[in-house]
């Protein structure tokens, strides 16, 4: 009679383990590292490059503070058939009105919004977060004439509420996954054999308009991109803008 006491009591708790287990396994399969693994994130994320089988490419530029090389940047990108991308702060927009207007006015240039103030977007409420989206989205609007649609969050700093907020006023988040690292100073050489040699199809670029060698840089940057075989696009060319999904890269895809 003790015999079987024992083996049932054994089956118990082999039952018991085995749920728990499961129930384990079951969590962990959508959150840490078995999420990576299995190409599923718990954390909503921006899109950070494109998969396509196009070489194209998206040069993008963050403004915020200055705006003396900004046409040359222009200049550059018409002489030499290239398009880009410019992401603009509102007090950047507004102080600099006569410039975002020339922009605007060109075929070669998108225009999307990078925050009223410049924060760090995490940190905020969703409504301060919604504000900071539709004034600059407004100003900007209204300044360029453009209708705005693409959003990049400040130093990269983004939140589930974040995106969603974004989503929620018709705006796509945009990241990258090439960094030029312009900000840093680095030379013209530099900037250009980091862009040239990262890039791959449906990347994403970050430069900035006030980089202090920038300018100086991109005409070997869209000539080198070019002799690789490589189209530029803007970013909302290069994006999919509905039936997508995006897996825990950033990497944005079709279906």
């Amino acid at each position: 009679m003790r015999f079987l006491v024992v083996k049932r009591s054994t089956v118990i708790l082999t039952v018991i383990a085995a749920a728990v287990l499961a129930i384990t396994m079951s969590a962990v399969h959508y959150t840490g590292a078995a999420a990576i693994y299995n190409n599923v994130s718990p954390k909503k994320v921006p899109i950070y490059s494109v998969e396509t089988d196009e070489k194209a490419v998206a040069l993008t530029f963050d403004a915020a503070w200055g705006a003396e090389k900004t046409l040359g940047i222009l200049k550059t990108l018409e002489e030499k058939d290239a398009r880009a991308t410019f992401f603009l702060v509102s007090f950047w927009a507004e102080q600099y009105s006569d410039t975002l207007k020339t922009l605007a006015a060109s075929d070669r240039i998108e225009i999307g919004t990078h925050s009223a103030t410049h924060p760090y977007m995490s940190k905020l409420s969703k409504s301060q977060i919604a504000l900071e989206l539709s004034t600059s989205k407004e100003l900007i609007e209204s300044i360029s004439g453009r209708s705005i649609e693409l959003f990049r969050p400040p130093y990269g700093d983004y939140s589930d509420a974040l995106i969603d907020t974004a989503k929620e006023q018709g705006l796509y988040t945009v990241q990258w996954d090439v960094d030029s690292l312009d900000w840093k100073n680095l030379s013209k050489e530099q900037i250009a054999s980091r862009i040239v040699g990262s890039c791959r199809n449906g990347s994403i670029v970050l430069m900035h308009n006030d980089g202090k060698h920038t300018l100086e840089a991109l005409p070997a940057v869209i000539d080198g991109l070019r002799a690789k075989g490589f189209v530029f696009k803007t970013v909302g060319e290069l994006i999919y803008k509905d039936n997508y999904t995006i897996d825990h890269t950033g990497r944005q895809k079709r279906g």
